[in-house]
C-alpha cells in the first residue's frame, strides 16, 4: 500500500459478474485488536483484513510494546505480556479515530493511559465525552491536557450502572472492555446494537470475560480479576458486502459473495430488492442478479443498527445517480457526510442538498471525470460511479479506500471490472 500508488483508473460500462470472498470486518477487528491488551497471554486472531487501518493499529500496539506476528492468510498473533508504554501518540491517533478504543483496556489493566484526542474521517463531530464520562463512573480520574486524554485509576475500576446519553458504538466498546476487569458488576444502558459490539463481546468472552446482553440495549458485565488468551476468527465485513452488492446492482450484473453474513444485512437487502435486484441468501453467501435491468431509485434513511447503515449511504447515493426515477436520502448519523455528492455531480449526477437531505434525480448515464476521495465510504461511492460512467474515471487520494477495503481493485477485476491502480 505504497503512498505513491494513489489513484484508481476505471473504464466504465462493464456489468460485474462472478464470485468473490468477503474479508474480515474492519469495524470489528480494530476493537478486538485493542482488546488483546486485556489478555495475559498470546491472542490469535484469524481472518484479519489487510487494511491500512489494521496496519495503523499494528503500529499503535507495537509502539506500546505488544509483539505482533503476522502469519499466513493474515492470521495475527498479539503478545501483550511486555507492554512498556501507555501512551497513544497524536501522530498515529490522528489518522484513525478507532484508536480511542485502547483507552478502556489500558486503564482497566494498568491503571493509567495517555491517549491523544482522535482524528479519522472528516465526516462530522464524534465527541469522546461519552467515553470519558463512562470511565469516570467506573472510578477513573480523567483530565484533558495538551490534546491528550490522561486517565488514572487507584486500584481496580469499580462496576457501576452507566446510561449513555446517545447511542455510541466506540463508547460502548470502550466501556465494555474496561468493565471486564472492574470489581463488581457493570450495566450499560442505551448500548449500541451493532454486530461489531457482539463480535467484541464474543471475543472477550472467549478470553474469559463474563458478558451478557451484547446486541441488545442493555449489556451486563461481571468483572473478573484477569483474562487469559484465545483464538478468535473475525466475522465478515457487512459494509464491504453491501458495497459489492451495490456495485453489481449499478452495473446490472450478477455476483456471488462468499464468506458473508446475510443475517446482518437485512435493511440493505430490503433496499436492494426494492431497487429491482433478485437476491438469494445462504448460510455464508449472498447472490445478487439484476437480470440486466437498470436499478430503480430507492429512498434511504440512515439510522443506528438494525436500521440502514450510514456507512452505505454514499454507495446508495451513487446507485440513485444512475437509477430509474427520483429518490430522497436522509442522513441522520453524521452531519457532514455528503462530501461525495459534489464529486458525483462532476460526473453528471443530479443531486440537490438541503441540510441532512439529498434529493436524487436518476440519470441514464454518468460521464467519466477526475474525482477526489474525501473519506473512506465517499471514496467507495466514486469507484462505484466509475464502474458505470462512460469513459475513464480517475479516483485520486485512494489512501482513504485502503483504510477499509482489502484489494478493492483486485476484487472488482475478478468480477470483470477494468480497473488499475496507478501513481
Amino acid at each position: 500500500m505504497a503512498k505513491a500508488m494513489r489513484k484508481l483508473i476505471i473504464e466504465g460500462g462493464k456489468p460485474l459478474s462472478g464470485t468473490i470472498k468477503i474479508s474480515g470486518a474492519k469495524n470489528s477487528v480494530l476493537p478486538i485488536m485493542a482488546g488483546a491488551i486485556l489478555a495475559t497471554d498470546v491472542v490469535t486472531i484469524q481472518n484479519v483484513p489487510h487494511l491500512h487501518d489494521v496496519t495503523t493499529m499494528f503500529g499503535l500496539l507495537g509502539g506500546m510494546g505488544l509483539k505482533i506476528t503476522v502469519k499466513e492468510k493474515m492470521q495475527v498473533c498479539i503478545d501483550p505480556r511486555n507492554i512498556n508504554n501507555l501512551v497513544a501518540p497524536y501522530e498515529i491517533v490522528k489518522t484513525m479515530r478507532a484508536s480511542i478504543v485502547i483507552l478502556g483496556p489500558l486503564v482497566a489493566k494498568y491503571g493509567e493511559a495517555r491517549v491523544s484526542l482522535p482524528g479519522g474521517c472528516a465526516i462530522g463531530q464524534r465527541p469522546v465525552d461519552l467515553h470519558i464520562d463512562g470511565l469516570r463512573k467506573l472510578g477513573a480520574d480523567i483530565r484533558l491536557d495538551n490534546g491528550f486524554i490522561i486517565a488514572k485509576s487507584n486500584g481496580r475500576l469499580k462496576g457501576n450502572t452507566i446510561e449513555f446519553g446517545t447511542v455510541t458504538v466506540t463508547g460502548t466498546e470502550n466501556i465494555m472492555m474496561a468493565a471486564t476487569l472492574a470489581e463488581g458488576t457493570t450495566v450499560l444502558k442505551n448500548a449500541a446494537l451493532e454486530p461489531e459490539i457482539t463480535d467484541l463481546a464474543d471475543f472477550l468472552i472467549t478470553l474469559g470475560a463474563k458478558i451478557k446482553g451484547a446486541g441488545t440495549s442493555t449489556i451486563t458485565i461481571e468483572g473478573v480479576e484477569s483474562l487469559g488468551s484465545c483464538n478468535y476468527a473475525v466475522p465478515p465485513d457487512r459494509i464491504e458486502t453491501g458495497t459489492y452488492l451495490v456495485a453489481a446492482a449499478m452495473t446490472r450484473g450478477k455476483v456471488l459473495l462468499k464468506n458473508t453474513h446475510a443475517g446482518r444485512m437485512g435493511a440493505v437487502i430490503d433496499k436492494l430488492r426494492e431497487c429491482g435486484a433478485s437476491i438469494t441468501l445462504g448460510d455464508n453467501f449472498i447472490e445478487l442478479d439484476m437480470h440486466g435491468k437498470r436499478p430503480k431509485a430507492v429512498n434511504i434513511t440512515t439510522a443506528p443498527y438494525p436500521g440502514f447503515p450510514t456507512d452505505l449511504q454514499a454507495q446508495f447515493s451513487a446507485l440513485n445517480a444512475i437509477a430509474e426515477g427520483d429518490a430522497v436520502i436522509e442522513e441522520n448519523i453524521f452531519e457532514n457526510r455528503f462530501m461525495h455528492i459534489s464529486e458525483l455531480k462532476r460526473m453528471g449526477a443530479s443531486f440537490d442538498i438541503d441540510g441532512n437531505i439529498v434529493k436524487c434525480i436518476g440519470k441514464l448515464e454518468l460521464l467519466a471525470a477526475p474525482v477526489m476521495a474525501t473519506d473512506l465510504r465517499a471514496s467507495a461511492s466514486l469507484v462505484l460511479a466509475g464502474l458505470v460512467a462512460k469513459g475513464s474515471t480517475i479516483v485520486d487520494r485512494i489512501y482513504h479506500i485502503d483504510r477499509g477495503y482489502e484489494c478493492i481493485e483486485e476484487k472488482l477485476a475478478q468480477l470483470g471490472a477494468v480497473i488499475v491502480r496507478a501513481v
